[in-house]
């Protein structure tokens, strides 16, 4: 967009255009919208805002983005709110947003997805939600972005104690946005939107697959980067974890586990290291990536202490922990309540313990992520009624599932009958690290191939003209671990709904493998070495 657009005269409503127009510069026009009228919503302030660097994004550890030092264009900042009212809890809600308008404008939308339980608006810049990614963010590329909160300040559950606030974190607020962003771009730069997109990772991906599963016809192309699409289940699967690791951890003074030191890092290190030496070389190169994860079969009992061994083994109770943990969350029956894991390099990074133990060595203050974000939303939110005071340690497998069963409903995106938004010529890309430790990569996959039977008619090629999924080897949550978190799925994802090229590979690098790159393939191929060329080239592994 140039710096003179033409911008509509009176700007009071959407319902009563006038005929005549006239070219103003794109500040003046950022300044009138704070003058625009939208039913239940309130324009709070329109700020122009000069082309400079990004600043770093204090919730990308959150929402796995973070666009800090990227050049951005000079462009039009509205932050707003939908729908402010008293809650049943008599606190104040609203779904505050962020909407972020550039000069070089060429007609597209993105909706960035937000993290964990929301309740905070990241700057609306549209970067890649993987941690990694050095790619450029949307609105440098030229996109209108918009973020969110999901309908509540802060962030902790405390929302879910009002029936409204529960509704639009768990998917309303996702539409509500879309509507009001809609109506604002198109308003702002008199022209219409020629694409919508939506990216996201973790409770982004799921709001991603929300806007897939709930409204098919909104976006175009939709990117979900390990979605939490089944939160429910996981926070179930969460609790599973936190019994059986402390079931073997330590105890201090008064008889408490101390969580973190349920497995120490050296345990780890050998658990990575022997899944390495078991199925790194199945893809045909022993380079530290197990590309061929459907072959990989590792038991943690080849690690098991034998003949009195102590040392450079594992005990028998953490052997059978390990395979609980990796087996998923089960009732007494034997009944799945959430997915099994993968067995993969991960295991020994910091984002895995991260999640699954943390590192506090104080029993009465665990910081393991399950425990810490876990626990509050499984008592305030997925149970229903909430029970704050719940705990976790008393969770009945048997019993307690049947209380998320009311809040899975309108929060798990895990709906696979999606023939509007396939018909509509609607894409989705998903990508997920296998050694990812809050969402399972083997839950997704069942997601991925039930959509298949559902929507696609069991046909594997129906299904890749309109939905793909990529499997990161090594990646934790959102990018980090020992993988290849360097990639740019919204180039992609442009050629494909743009250009019609669908992608078979996508070419990705990371830190933790310095100088190479290598191609992740959509499921259910895999990277193979070819068996000659550079290792470190990409056109050296081929998709099969």
């Amino acid at each position: 967009m140039n710096k003179s657009i033409k911008i509509l005269v009176g700007l009071g409503s959407l319902a009563a255009v006038p005929s005549c127009a006239f070219a103003v510069t794109a500040e003046q026009a950022c300044t009138a919208m704070s003058q625009m009228s939208l039913t239940h919503v309130h324009i709070q302030k329109t700020e122009w805002v000069k082309a400079g660097h990004a600043a770093k994004d204090k919730m990308s550890a959150l929402t796995g983005a973070s666009a800090a030092g990227n050049a951005l264009p000079a462009h039009c900042r509205i932050n707003g709110a939908i729908n402010e009212r008293i809650g049943a809890d008599g606190k104040k809600y609203a779904i505050q947003f962020e909407l972020r308008m550039p000069t070089n404008w060429h007609g597209e939308f993105l909706f960035q997805g937000g993290g964990g339980l929301d309740g905070f608006v990241a700057n609306a810049v549209g970067s890649i939600p993987v941690h990694g990614a050095t790619a450029a963010p949307a609105l440098q590329r030229g996109f209108a972005v918009v973020s969110m909160d999901g309908g509540h300040e802060g962030r902790n559950a405390e929302f879910a104690h009002d029936q409204q606030a529960r509704l639009d974190y768990a998917y309303q607020a996702v539409g509500k946005v879309t509507s009001t962003a809609k109506q604002l771009i198109r308003h702002y730069y008199n022209e219409k939107i020629t694409h919508s997109y939506f990216m996201g990772c973790s409770n982004g991906g799921r709001e991603a697959m929300i806007a897939a599963e709930r409204y098919p016809t909104e976006f175009n192309g939709i990117i979900a980067g390990d979605p939490g699409f089944r939160l429910s289940h996981a926070a179930i699967g969460e609790v599973w974890d936190t019994q059986i690791l402390s079931s073997i951890a330590p105890k201090d003074k008064q008889g408490k586990p101390i969580l973190s030191q349920a497995f120490s890092q050296a345990e780890l290190n050998m658990v990575s290291k022997a899944i390495v030496q078991e199925c790194d070389g199945k893809d045909g190169l022993k380079d530290g990536i197990i590309n061929n994860y459907p072959a990989c079969h590792f038991n943690p009992v080849e690690l098991q202490c034998k003949n009195g061994e102590v040392e450079h083994c594992l005990s028998k109770n953490k052997v059978d922990a390990l395979n609980k943990v990796f087996a998923g969350a089960k009732n007494s029956q034997g009944n799945a309540l959430y997915s099994s894991w993968p067995f993969d390099t991960g295991i020994a990074s910091k984002g895995w313990r991260l999640w699954k133990l943390g590192n506090s060595n104080d029993a009465n203050k665990p910081n393991a992520l399950n425990i810490v974000l876990g626990r509050d939303s499984l008592v305030n939110y997925y149970m229903t009624p909430p029970n704050p005071n719940f705990d976790l340690m008393k969770f009945d497998f048997d019993k307690d599932p049947a209380r998320i069963a009311e809040t899975s409903a309108i929060n798990d995106a895990n709906a696979t009958y999606l023939n509007t938004f396939k018909s509509n010529g609607g894409k989705i890309l998903i990508y997920q690290g296998i050694s990812d430790p809050v969402f399972s990569a083997d839950d997704i996959k069942d997601w991925y191939n039930q959509v298949e039977q559902y929507t696609s008619n069991g046909n594997k090629t129906e299904q890749r003209q309109w939905a793909r999924l990529f499997m990161v080897p090594g990646m934790t949550h959102c990018g980090d671990g020992p993988g290849l978190d360097n990639f740019d799925p919204l180039t992609v994802m442009q050629h494909w709904v743009e250009n019609g090229q669908a992608p078979e590979r996508i070419i990705a690098q990371g830190k933790a493998f310095p100088g190479k790159k290598q191609p992740l393939c959509v499921y259910p191929k895999i990277a193979f070495y070819k068996g000659q060329g550079d290792v470190n080239n990409a056109d050296s592994f081929e998709c099969h």
